[in-house]
């Protein structure tokens, strides 16, 4: 009996072999969770530049409908097949002008101030407006397009969307 309880005393700790198996799979299983939580991360920041560019575009195309639709005339481009990097509106006797400011967003200047379009989230590139119209010169027509980029970066690129519409000045 003596000699078992001697044998059961000596077995109590952990050896040192045990000891790093368990260092081996904890190390694994913290490989393993960090790499899912950096997947995550990245899924999320290109959810994020997707959504921001996507909700940009969508809203800079929207307000210049809206303002090209109720205006009563078009300043610049100023005659048919003009192409220009800014759109002066007149609406209800105010000059309405769009244009890209040197941080890359687009800019409503009038006489209630200024105001900038695009969210923080994104930029504003190769703004452009061309002046088209039918045959019979009816309708005021521009032609509009524009680059998004988004500020949020996501792993391998950036986030960029061109933009291009038809909007028709609505006949008063």
């Amino acid at each position: 009996m003596k000699k078992y309880m001697s044998f059961v005393k000596k077995n109590i700790g952990t050896t040192l072999i045990e000891l790093l198996m368990y260092m081996g799979l904890l190390m694994i299983l913290l490989g393993i969770i960090t790499n899912i939580f950096t997947s995550a991360l990245d899924v999320q920041s290109e959810s994020q530049s997707t959504s921001s560019v996507e909700q940009d575009g969508r809203f800079i195309l929207s307000r210049l409908s809206y303002d090209i639709q109720r205006a009563q005339t078009i300043v610049i481009p100023a005659s048919l097949g003009q192409q220009a990097a800014t759109i002066q509106l007149t609406i209800d006797g105010i000059l309405y002008s769009y244009s890209i400011d040197s941080s890359s967003n687009l800019q409503l200047v009038n006489s209630l101030g200024t105001n900038i379009i695009n969210s923080y989230d994104s930029n504003v590139s190769n703004f452009s407006a061309q002046r088209i119209g039918n045959a019979g010169g009816v309708e005021d027509t521009l032609k509009i397009s524009f680059t998004l980029t988004s500020r949020t970066q996501r792993i391998g690129s950036i986030e960029t969307r061109q933009f291009q519409t038809t909007i028709a000045k609505r006949v008063q």
